[in-house]
């Protein structure tokens, strides 16, 4: 991978500082930057109206939907649902389906994930939903499928799980478990938040019924969308005006979607069509899937390359202690790497990172319940060092000499 051309594809990168928290927030695309300005210059209206502007602003935006949907490899763009963030479009799913359930019908949600994909299902116990956990194995931090053959029974609706957690980095076989799941007529919720910065995402190979991602971790705006299975979409009710009800996916976006940036995400398909005319050679129209997964193949090439010199190091610490696979293998994990210290709490570790201008953190970063199970808070969590492919190996060393004269 040409690493000088992808920095130069970000301007944050030119401001003399290390990010390595990018698992809470990624930097923005120039491309993404100059599509927002060129929305609110140009089609900064209401939709729907007869005029030019009106229409012209809804083409538009319909291009950038389906822009998504064709790299998420949607069979249609109006599976594609654009809301504020995960965790408020997981929550207006759980409104939507809940009112389809009965008082006894279970849901299984897991110690492993971000609240976004656990609270909104728990919640659902106010009418009479039974929730169970899915535990991960401590010793090898990954799930069991015989674990989840016990809890499955008739009344199953929905498993909700996540792709790779944002602590472990973990990457769990999503399509084992859809195909499992389905064979019981139960539903396949994912929150792909932290696999969708670093891997190709294929709706249609991953089988799951719901798939969601933040796309201010995917290198643009702050935003989120969610992949739903047309039928299913079109079945629920949705949390929009009555007279919306048929209007997929209209009916999941109360108040609409934000204009600038749903047109602003697009960006990141332009460029990875940059990146493959970079790297390969120049196509003419939209990328294939089979384009889009060599782009990520590099992509993945090159963060296992970071990933083995920090967790080579952290290795060699005998007081440290790595909270996930110690594997840097690309298929196993992404590079967001967590660790703990048997002396020196989290928080005392990264604010010593600080003063360096590297942008690390600790914390159980929303994924409370695993931080509770594996016993670590009272080390104030685990120390994250979340890696994109924008990163560099001069990066990664110059944090393993902070950590040097810290661990």
């Amino acid at each position: 991978m040409d690493i000088q051309w992808v920095r130069s594809q970000f301007p944050a990168l030119q401001n003399n500082f290390t990010f390595m928290d990018n698992a809470g927030g990624s930097q923005v695309l120039q491309q993404v930057l100059a599509r927002i300005n060129h929305f609110m210059v140009n089609y900064n209206v209401q939709l729907g109206a007869s005029y030019e502007v009106s229409a012209l602003a809804g083409q538009v935006l319909d291009e950038a939907t389906t822009r998504m949907a064709q790299l998420i490899n949607a069979p249609d763009p109006r599976e594609v649902v654009i809301g504020p963030s995960t965790s408020m479009l997981i929550r207006i799913l759980s409104l939507c389906l809940g009112r389809t359930w009965l008082p006894g019908d279970e849901v299984i949600v897991t110690n492993s994930d971000h609240e976004a994909n656990v609270s909104p299902w728990v919640d659902l116990q106010r009418q009479g939903i039974v929730v169970k956990t899915w535990r991960l194995n401590h010793e090898s931090y990954r799930f069991e499928i015989d674990d989840l053959e016990e809890m499955l029974t008739e009344k199953t609706r929905l498993v909700a799980m996540v792709h790779a957690s944002n602590i472990l980095g973990t990457i769990n076989p999503i399509r084992e478990v859809a195909d499992f799941v389905h064979k019981n007529g139960t539903l396949l919720c994912v929150d792909g938040v932290a696999y969708a910065p670093h891997r190709k995402v294929d709706v249609k190979a991953f089988d799951a019924d719901f798939y969601f991602f933040s796309t201010y971790k995917t290198y643009g705006p702050h935003q989120a969308v969610m992949y739903g299975k047309r039928a299913l979409l079109e079945q629920m009710p949705g949390i929009n005006h009555y007279f919306l009800e048929d209007a997929v996916p209209y009916k999941f976006q109360p108040g609409n979607f934000n204009f600038e940036l749903c047109y602003g995400m697009a960006g990141l398909g332009e460029y990875l069509h940059n990146f493959h005319t970079h790297h390969f050679e120049h196509t003419s129209g939209p990328l294939s899937q089979s384009q889009y997964q060599a782009c990520f193949e590099i992509i993945a090439d090159h963060e296992a390359v970071l990933a083995e010199r920090l967790i080579q190091f952290l290795l060699d610490k005998p007081k440290v202690r790595i909270i996930g696979e110690t594997s840097w293998d690309k298929n196993s994990r992404v590079p967001t790497i967590s660790f703990v210290h048997n002396d020196l709490k989290s928080s005392d570790i990264v604010e010593q990172v600080d003063k360096h201008r590297i942008g690390i953190r600790f914390g159980d970063f929303y994924a409370k319940r695993l931080i509770h199970d594996l016993d670590l808070e009272k080390k104030d969590g685990v120390v994250r060092v979340s890696l994109v492919h924008y990163n560099t190996l001069n990066e990664v060393d110059r944090l393993i000499e902070v950590f040097d004269q810290i661990l």
